[in-house]
């Protein structure tokens, strides 16, 4: 049966929730993406130091400061959202990095701007333990994948829509603007998230969900299995770390987003610089072989509009994400036991990212050339991200969804921070001796082989995704 069809015999309001954590997303990613773009405003405004040897290094630690307040909040998120609920936990979230990010306007140095990028990052820690705790409850095994993809999505729009806007907000009202922009927006969330959401059962309760829409949302018997035991004398709730940490499939999990996490946040952060730097590689090229050249750069050959070509990459990206949910649900519907559809699914995905290591040697021919294997590796990423996300519901009942997501959140953000140090460090002394393009490809290696790493990894852990049971 297809999706149209099921939606029109069953109903489809589990969607209109999917699109609510999708524009949360795109919230969270308009947030965190102002600054990448504008890094070399930034710069300029003296919020790294005055030294330009050394505003690498610091906004590298600006970066971690913002990863390591976002590994402490993952440490907590996930067992906040189970303990307070979906909704009062995804409201608390939202409305707090609304607020950071509002207070950056407020910074005036180094310091200052890592005290509200810190802030920003403990807040955000909640999005998605929330959102995947969302999809569990809303959402049967054969459809997460594809529900986590639609609202995963939202990275990547909001990754596409901040270039078009940011910077001509930074030059035309301030860079302190663009950031209380970007912060009022997530406050309008509130209104509709407050107004809409609410828990299958309400929703029944309250007439708006269909009981067939309901079956079919638990329609899944391991889980009817721990409803049942979830109502039992005795049952407990909640679900301690220390009996998490002890299952490989935990482990599996967080292995699998430290080593690919980082690789998303390096493209984030250090994207638009790297373009930036192909572009001010060929203009210095240009005037090289055209002395008499005192044009301001934009008509050189292979000089493109970066903030245009990030657009492309998170456009690229978003195809990936959506697309990477569909096909396991297409190997599932075909037969295919969930786990195998699961991990086939990741290992086609693990493979496309390889294509980045040819970024830097490509955009010395053409710097779309660059753009567009970044691209692809992007959309690899946010497929594969859709899929790891839906191997903690695959293999964990829905009462420990968010407190393990928030543990693979924190894995991730600690990668995170080794790749931010790293980066700094490396494009540090390759700026120094003029060869940045050099750090950049270093960066890219990792980049590329990260997935097959990770994927071979937790083949080994979980090689048929056993579902834990008993919790």
């Amino acid at each position: 049966m297809s999706a149209a069809s099921i939606n029109e015999t069953i109903g489809k309001y589990r969607w209109t929730i999917c699109a609510l954590v999708f524009f949360a997303t795109t919230v969270n990613y308009f947030d965190r993406n102002v600054l990448g773009l504008l890094k070399t405003t930034l710069s300029e405004a003296g919020i790294f130091g005055p030294d330009k040897a050394n505003q690498e290094l610091y906004y590298s630690w600006v970066v971690m400061s913002f990863q390591i307040a976002y590994a402490i909040g993952m440490t907590l998120a996930g067992r906040f959202i189970d303990w307070i609920g979906t909704k009062r936990g995804y409201a608390f979230s939202l409305l707090g990095w609304s607020i950071a990010a509002i207070g950056h306007a407020l910074a005036y140095n180094t310091f200052t701007f890592g005290i509200w990028r810190a802030a920003l990052g403990f807040t955000e820690s909640g999005n998605f333990p929330a959102a995947n705790k969302t999809m569990a409850e809303w959402f049967p095994k054969k459809e997460r994948a594809l529900a986590t993809g639609i609202y995963n999505s939202g990275t990547n729009i909001g990754a596409i829509l901040t270039p078009l806007f940011v910077p001509w907000i930074a030059i035309h009202w301030g860079w302190q603007v663009a950031f209380i922009f970007v912060g009022a927006i997530g406050l309008i969330w509130l209104f509709f998230w407050f107004r809409i959401y609410g828990s299958p059962e309400q929703k029944l309760k309250a007439g708006i969900l269909k009981q067939s829409e309901y079956d079919y949302i638990h329609s899944d018997l391991d889980e009817k299995a721990d409803k049942e035991a979830a109502l039992e004398p005795g049952a407990k709730a909640k679900v301690p770390w220390t009996k998490l940490l002890k299952l490989r499939q935990t482990w599996s999990f967080f292995f699998g987003k430290f080593l690919t996490d980082p690789v998303w946040w390096f493209y984030l952060f250090w994207l638009p610089a790297f373009l930036n730097g192909e572009n001010a590689r060929k203009i210095l090229e240009f005037k090289t072989l055209n002395p008499s050249y005192a044009g301001d750069g934009s008509g050189v050959p292979g000089v493109i509009s970066w903030t245009f070509a990030v657009a492309v990459v998170y456009t690229i990206s978003t195809i990936g994400s959506i697309f990477g949910g569909w096909i396991p649900k297409r190997f599932i519907n075909s037969g295919m036991a969930t786990y195998k559809a699961r991990k086939l699914s990741m290992f086609i995905y693990a493979l496309f990212p390889l294509s980045v290591l040819l970024a830097s040697w490509l955009g010395k021919f053409n710097t779309w050339y660059a753009v567009l294997v970044i691209g692809l590796a992007c959309a690899a990423h946010q497929a594969w991200s859709a899929n790891i996300f839906t191997t903690v519901s695959d293999m964990f009942p829905k009462k420990a969804v968010a407190s393990v997501t928030g543990i693979g959140g924190m894995a991730g953000a600690v990668g995170g921070i080794l790749i931010a140090q790293a980066a700094g460090l490396l494009l540090k002394h390759y700026s120094a001796i003029g060869k940045t393009e050099l750090g950049y490809g270093v960066m890219f290696i990792y980049c590329g082989i990260a997935y097959l790493l990770a994927w071979i990894i937790m083949h080994f852990l979980v090689p048929k995704m056993k579902r834990v049971e008993n919790l």
